[in-house]
């Protein structure tokens, strides 16, 4: 039973990866690690950012 679950468990965090749904918790990991003092940006104002930068950049996509 645990062994499934944990199986489970391992299949949404890969899915999550591919989606990019963990985006805004990598951020927040990079940022803890990377920038000292200063607030990272908010979830809402990371996903603005995002989006801005993938409509800036289109050729890192497929659609």
């Amino acid at each position: 039973m645990h062994r499934a679950r944990d199986t489970a468990r391992e299949l949404a965090w890969l899915f999550k990866g591919v989606m990019g749904e963990n985006a805004y918790q990598t951020y927040l990991d990079h940022y803890e690690r990377s920038h000292a003092g200063g607030d990272p940006m908010t979830e809402r104002e990371f996903w603005r950012d995002r989006t801005d930068r993938q409509d800036a950049n289109p050729e890192g996509r497929c659609c």
